[in-house]
């Protein structure tokens, strides 16, 4: 009876309420740690990335109101807007950087992949053609002050201290991994990517404005039609002799400014994705240096393709402000120029993804941002000028009209999907193949296979004779008692140092191909500045052609000229930053 009395006790006492409140506390506890420790890594990206989105929507919301123009919503209040966004920043990198400077810990490690050094030199020289920008700006703001807000002197100041502020930061901490404050850095260098892409869209939007209005004040003047351009101009004159050459002159300095923005963007955008990474240093390296003999046909054909682009650029600006017969043969002589200008990049690009099938080159599949962002950033900004060239092919095929260049039209649009297709393989796969450098070993391989190290299974048998080329001057194996014992013994040690010469029957791509692969790379790569040159500086015959406009009307047409023309540059811009990678690695 008391033994049933004690077990009764005992089972009442484990499902007292008392125990079961321990029970929770400690299940809770155990939650909360679990959702602190994981959050930074799970949570952190997904509310930066939806922070920066808000963001980016914000800022586009109020470039669409500005378009139309009305009494409420003006140019002042998005430049405002831009300003606060990039003292903020600023405010970032500057503690981002003080921090590091009294961090006493050992240095961050350092993606070696992100933001080459040649591709800061270039933002470099994007960036000081940006600053003349800026003094353009103030000199603008200068001449009208009177009659203009503050904001415009005030923003082309702050954006000066930002272009410089932020090389400063590219140049010495693009690279870094962040493994501390992990959570506020994420929305530091979100908040820098997204601040970025809307002054890209700001540039964007006012040089599509400026040539929209251009494109109309010459219909009107050629009689197709009765367009009213909307052009805000400050209600006094100016107080120097020089505003109309600054505002003329900073249209010039727009592509340069949007380009530098948009890659800055991406290169941030690489360390955002870097944060909190783990790095497999066995591929985290540098790429060593090559020369690069036999470079003369990649060359010349560029430099001809750039030359004829200058050319086409010059009489096509010429020719397209005069009478309707000239223009319809400036735009004929653009399409000829693209057929044959596309057709050999397509016959280059066709080579290449051939010899890469010729060759057994291993792809490289481990985790690279930098690579990653490159391949979606070609097939995203594609998008732009397949969407333009099926609309041309639309147009084309529908018109009830039969202008000179209509089948020529045809041709190009469907060699521009075409070469993009081809071009893109072509890089992508240059870009996972991993090299074989010159010792016979694979770039980026984790460790050295057995038969890069000498073993007693793979030498000949002792003769007498010690062959000291197998020494390297920098790694020697350790000294032993005596040198007859040392000869005999030096073989049956593995030596990490010492390799092999480089055999017939290792697979290493000849020089002959190497060769090929360079100069198809040298001349994809001046094509794509020769096609770059043309739009970025007024050479869009999509706008004079009236095919598309006549099927899908001015403002729908307009309104994917203006979408699918910066991609366009851009994709033109970051192949060019590509094949170039390409060309370092081949």
């Amino acid at each position: 009876m008391v033994e049933h009395s004690g077990l009764d006790i005992m089972c009442l006492n484990k499902y007292s309420p008392g125990t079961s409140t321990d029970t929770e506390k400690k299940l809770f506890t155990r939650l909360k740690v679990s959702l602190t420790k994981r959050y930074p890594q799970k949570n952190a990206e997904t509310l930066s990335a939806q922070y920066g989105a808000n963001l980016l929507l914000i800022g586009v919301s109020v470039m669409l109101a500005i378009v139309q123009h009305g009494p409420v919503v003006r140019e002042e209040h998005l430049l405002t807007f831009l300003t606060v966004l990039m003292l903020v920043q600023l405010a970032w990198m500057l503690c981002y950087m003080i921090r590091r400077e009294r961090d006493r810990s050992p240095l961050p490690e350092r993606d070696a992949h992100a933001g080459t050094s040649w591709i800061r030199g270039g933002l470099t020289m994007l960036a000081l053609l940006s600053l003349i920008m800026d003094a353009f700006r103030i000199g603008y703001f200068v001449g009208y002050h009177s009659c203009v807000s503050a904001v415009l002197g005030v923003y082309p100041i702050i954006h000066a201290l930002h272009t410089i502020s932020q090389v400063h930061f590219l140049w010495f901490h693009i690279k870094d991994v962040i493994k501390k404050y992990e959570t506020f850095e994420r929305f530091g260098v979100i908040h820098a990517v997204f601040t970025n892409l809307l002054l890209w869209c700001n540039g964007v939007m006012s040089e599509a404005e400026h040539f929209l209005n251009n494109h109309r004040r010459r219909l009107t003047a050629l009689g197709y039609a009765n367009h009213t351009t909307v052009e805000v101009e400050p209600h006094c004159n100016c107080s120097t002799s020089v505003c109309s050459m600054f505002s003329t002159s900073l249209y010039y300095l727009y592509p340069f400014n949007i380009e530098y923005h948009i890659f800055v963007s991406a290169m941030l955008f690489v360390m955002w994705k870097n944060i909190g990474r783990t790095l497999d240093h066995h591929t985290n390296h540098k790429r060593p240096s090559t020369r690069s003999p036999g470079l003369l046909l990649g060359p010349v054909l560029g430099l001809l393709a750039l030359a004829s682009s200058i050319t086409v650029l010059v009489v096509y600006l010429i020719h397209v402000e005069k009478s309707v017969q000239t223009r319809e043969a400036a735009v004929s002589m653009f399409y000829c120029y693209g057929v044959v200008m596309l057709a050999c990049m397509c016959g280059a690009s066709g080579t290449g993804l051939l010899i890469y099938r010729v060759e057994d080159w291993p792809m490289d599949t481990g985790q690279n941002p930098s690579r990653s962002l490159d391949s979606d950033l070609l097939l995203g900004s594609s998008l732009g000028s397949w969407l333009m060239s099926w609309c041309s092919v639309v147009a084309v095929g529908a018109s009830q009209s039969s202008p000179s260049y209509r089948w020529t039209c045809l041709a190009y649009s469907l060699l521009l999907v075409l070469e993009k297709c081809v071009q893109n393989l072509f890089i992508v796969e240059s870009l996972y193949r991993r090299r074989r450098d010159p010792a016979g070993g694979e770039e980026g391989s984790g460790s050295v296979p057995e038969i890069f190290s000498v073993a007693s299974s793979m030498v000949p048998p002792y003769d007498g004779i010690v062959n000291r080329a197998y020494e390297t001057r920098d790694m020697r194996c350790a000294p032993l008692e005596n040198e007859a014992h040392e000869t005999r013994q030096v073989y049956s040690r593995k030596c990490s140092g010492v390799t092999l010469p480089v055999e017939n029957s290792l697979n290493v791509t000849p020089g002959r191909k190497r060769q090929v692969l360079k100069n198809i790379t040298i001349f994809l790569f001046m094509c794509n500045i020769s096609l770059w040159l043309l739009p970025a500086f007024g050479c869009r015959p999509q706008y004079d052609n009236h095919l598309e406009q006549e099927m899908f009307g001015f403002s729908a047409w307009s309104t994917v000229l203006n979408v699918a023309i910066p991609l366009n540059l851009f994709y033109r811009m970051h192949s060019v930053a590509s094949l170039f990678e390409v060309f370092r690695k081949v």
